[in-house]
């Protein structure tokens, strides 16, 4: 019994062997390790076999291939060709490095544009008090709502060279030449515009959170300006930017919705999200392992860049000097050529970048965009055919039905990992909430992959089995996927709000007799039920619109597809009008304002929507 005791304390934490504590722990474990970490590492398998033995050759192959990897650039960072009217036009298309050069670079200019962008609004909007000031706060969230491809088409039309952007800047203004912004940088263009604000949410909690007595210390020894942003207030924040940042890079690999958007352009298609989905659907039923080698090369670059920016941040001290108490964030009103400089140049930049989602809801109540700067007339047919068009409809049910089963897996594994990890100190705890986490530096295309290797093998011929494609049915899977993918958001909200909940209460509770069960039950749910239900509300807003599971398992059988890939069917021009991936995309907009304001009003707080610190 002495044994088992000191087994249980090392384990669990507890002396004492207790079946809710050990299911607190090993269900999420397990779950994580069945449903991740093994479909990531028998595609694995795949990749390091060649002709039945143990090899490198796939990845050899790709690494050695000029099309994945090229140091004699194609293409010119700008191009200088004829208009449609004789005009110069300046046709912005990036250079081609090969697939898997394109994608690192891509990631690490949207990564440095978006951690630039989002730290000046951060340190705006923390540190001056303007007018206005509350109706950017709130503009800045707009970009935030994902509208997965059609935002991405509306900036591709406002920079096409009868869009808006022309319109403005050549047609009325005549300060600019034509533009045209297709190719590599249309996506990065559109991954700037859609991902700075993760960055501003992270740094902006950051500087908010800055102990003021450390920059009046450092200004009463001359420090001022430039120099004490550079060497005090910068590097406070540094762990909310690098956060947000490390984020960035992450979904900019990952992001397959730009490069389907901008598959016209031949540089756009090389990137390593596209290419893998490319083979997928192009070999539908077939277990390539070039492709799963690839996915490994992808999941390697997203988990070394996941571990270098926290162990880089992790090296250097943040400490704040009045640790633990309440101050009050220095806030003063910004000089002449600061308010100039906010008016003049940051509000027409977050108006610009907010188009693309008011772009979206245009031409969902609009009936053309084609040759036109903006949409054409005004209908609501489009909406109309949400609820009368059988396909629509069902693909939006379906996604329902699919985000709303894996919230309750969501919640159930969010409470017991939060739960392990917050009231025990055993073993298992430090590998539990490094585990809890580790999805979000798993690319969503990454997760497909190895869910086709993973189902095609273990559930050979069932309903499971992605090569069965008369009988497969993507429901279950995408299920699990979802539940993977999303679980991090109601983690972080349910380990937040148990950490607001003095252990004392439950200690007190079981003084009194009550179980473990009955103090979980009684005491530790009703206080922290707000948290789980804000955090499953998140979850459930980035299930429904989860793009690369969907476009690629889901998409699989017509009648049980969710939004994303019905939305990413019409893009490719195989159905449909883009108006109503419009109308969709305002559905999902709906849905994601609506459990926003919930979440804000029952927690009363602002949650950092996405983050890793």
């Amino acid at each position: 019994m002495a044994k088992v005791s000191k087994w249980s304390e090392r384990l669990f934490g507890t002396p004492l062997f207790e079946p809710i504590v050990a299911f607190s722990y090993l269900f999420p474990l397990s779950y994580i390790a069945l449903f991740l970490i093994i479909p990531v590492v028998l595609m694995l398998g795949v990749a390091f076999i060649y002709n039945g033995h143990f090899s490198l050759e796939w990845f050899r192959s790709i690494l050695t291939d000029p099309t994945y990897i090229s140091f004699r650039p194609d293409g010119e960072l700008v191009k200088v060709v004829p208009g449609p009217g004789g005009e110069t036009l300046y046709l912005f298309e990036g250079l081609d490095f090969g697939i898997i050069f394109n994608s690192i670079i891509l990631a690490i200019v949207v990564t440095l544009a978006t951690a630039i962008l989002g730290t000046v609004f951060a340190f705006v909007m923390a540190r001056y008090d303007f007018k206005g000031k509350n109706l950017i706060r709130i503009l800045l969230f707009i970009p935030l709502l994902v509208t997965p491809f059609v935002n991405a088409y509306v900036i591709k039309k406002m920079f096409a060279i009868n869009g808006v952007f022309n319109y403005i800047f050549h047609d009325i203004l005549g300060i600019l030449p034509l533009i045209k912004v297709d190719g590599l940088a249309g996506v990065a263009l559109a991954q700037i515009m859609a991902y700075y604000p993760i960055v501003y949410l992270n740094a902006y909690a950051s500087f908010i959170n800055i102990d003021p007595t450390l920059e009046e210390q450092a200004e009463n020894l001359g420090s001022k300006g430039f120099h004490l942003f550079r060497t005090v207030t910068f590097p406070l924040a540094l762990p909310g930017i690098a956060a947000g940042a490390t984020l960035v890079f992450i979904f900019s690999l990952e992001d397959l919705a730009a490069p389907i958007v901008f598959h016209s352009h031949p540089f756009a298609k090389k990137l390593i999200s596209y290419e893998i989905y490319s083979s997928f659907i192009n070999e539908l039923g077939v277990t390539s392992p070039k492709v799963a080698a690839l996915s490994i090369i992808m999941l390697v670059l997203a988990i070394a860049a996941f571990l270098g920016i926290r162990k880089y941040v992790s090296l250097r001290q943040y400490s704040m000097i009045s640790k633990g108490g309440r101050w009050k964030p220095r806030v003063s009103k910004p000089k002449s050529w600061q308010a100039a400089i906010i008016y003049l140049v940051l509000v027409p930049l977050l108006i610009f970048t907010i188009f693309p989602q008011i772009g979206v809801i245009m031409l969902a109540f609009s009936e053309q965009w084609s040759t036109t700067p903006l949409p054409q007339g005004f209908t609501l047919d489009w909406i109309k055919m949400m609820f009368t068009d059988p396909q629509v409809s069902s693909a939006i049910v379906n996604s329902l039905t699919y985000a709303g089963s894996a919230i309750v897996l969501i919640i159930l594994l969010s409470i017991t990992s939060s739960y392990a990890a917050g009231r025990f100190k055993g073993k298992l705890g430090p590998i539990l909430e490094s585990v809890v986490i580790l999805p979000m530096a798993v690319p969503g295309i990454v997760v497909a992959m190895g869910y086709f290797y993973f189902f095609s093998s273990a559930f050979k011929g069932t309903l499971l089995d992605p090569t069965n494609l008369n009988a497969f049915n993507p429901a279950f899977v995408l299920i699990l996927a979802y539940s993977i993918r999303r679980l991090p958001f109601a983690a972080r909200s349910t380990y937040a709000g148990l950490q607001q909940v003095h252990v004392s209460l439950e200690e007190a509770a079981m003084n009194l007799g009550a179980t473990r069960w009955k103090t979980i039950a009684s005491v530790l749910m009703p206080l922290i039920y707000l948290n789980v239900f804000g955090g499953a509300m998140l979850s459930f807003v980035y299930a429904m619109s989860e793009t690369s599971t969907s476009i690629t398992l889901g998409a699989m059988q017509p009648d049980k597809m969710p939004m994303t890939a019905y939305m990413a069917e019409v893009l490719r021009g195989a159905t449909g009008s883009v108006h109503i991936v419009a109308a969709m995309g305002v559905l999902l907009i709906v849905v994601q304002i609506t459990s926003i304001v919930i979440v804000n009003l029952l927690t009363k707080q602002r949650y950092s929507f996405i983050g890793l610190t």
